[in-house]
């Protein structure tokens, strides 16, 4: 199969996004593995498909990939990428853009200084709908791994997260906290773990393990979820910003009940044609 792509980035969250309305598209796991490659592909962190909507009010659908080939619900990062790809390739005159995808619908605006704002959805805290195995909801739940006893906060973005509060990010435990309760039994679907260090109530420092993808230089559907723990939590104020390795968010969530709003650029890296 051959076919057209363009590589992008959210704060260093990297992309390899393909327009599948214009092109016939039909990707196996092992292919977006290899598109995937750092070596021998394109090299990204996840995969974006721009197909046609499923609902007449949306304008697209959205679909996300994994570099291990895993199909997944949702991005925030990627949100951002796929709103400017479908500017930048003129697929839409809009700026309001309403896409589907498998969590239900985001809504997209695009601003003019290039800044993307992405309505994330309303915030789920039930244990069933995270999914969590846990018999009830609590703001913080504890489990005892191998390196000691852990708590942390658990929620939905589309896609589940636990987030951990950390006195230090840079000595942050990701390789080893973040790996083992990423795929534990806790998390049936798996997990995307953060890692927040909280500087004042309008600023955290974040590091996240991505499911499927280990760590990123950001996530913000992760960013969407520490700013929640922390506002939940009383620590933080209702509007954050957020600072992850590759760059900076700004997060708004007025509480429960409410949508969350995160606000980042996307840009173009590079494109071009591959065969797989």
């Amino acid at each position: 199969m051959e076919f057209y792509f363009t590589k992008m980035h959210g704060l260093g969250n990297d992309f390899v996004v393909i327009d599948a309305i214009n092109q016939n598209i039909d990707l196996s796991s092992e292919q977006i593995r290899l598109i995937a490659d750092r070596h021998f592909g394109v090299g990204c962190d996840q995969l974006l498909l721009v197909e046609q909507p499923v609902h007449a009010n949306a304008d697209f659908k959205y679909r996300i990939f994994n570099a291990d080939g895993s199909e997944v619900a949702q991005c925030g990062n990627g949100a951002r990428c796929f709103a400017r790809f479908v500017v930048d390739k003129n697929l839409t005159d809009k700026r309001r853009i309403v896409v589907d995808t498998h969590a239900g619908q985001l809504v997209l605006n695009v601003a003019e200084d290039g800044l993307i704002t992405v309505n994330m959805g309303i915030p789920r805290h039930q244990p069933a709908q995270i999914p969590l195995n846990m018999p009830q909801e609590a703001k913080r739940y504890t489990i005892q791994l191998d390196s000691g006893s852990i708590e942390f906060a658990a929620l939905s973005i589309g896609n589940p997260h636990a987030v951990i509060q950390v006195a230090d990010i840079d000595s942050a435990p990701l390789a080893t906290v973040g790996a083992v309760l990423e795929s534990h039994p806790l998390f049936p679907e798996r997990a995307n773990i953060g890692f927040m260090q909280i500087i004042d109530r309008h600023t955290i420092k974040l590091r996240v393990y991505e499911r499927g993808a280990a760590e990123t230089l950001a996530c913000g559907s992760g960013a969407c979820a520490a700013v929640i723990a922390g506002i939940e939590q009383n620590l933080l104020e209702h509007e954050v910003d957020v600072s992850l390795p590759g760059g900076a968010l700004k997060i708004s969530w007025q509480g429960r009940d409410q949508a969350v709003y995160m606000t980042g650029p996307a840009g173009l890296v590079f494109e071009g044609r591959i065969i797989v």
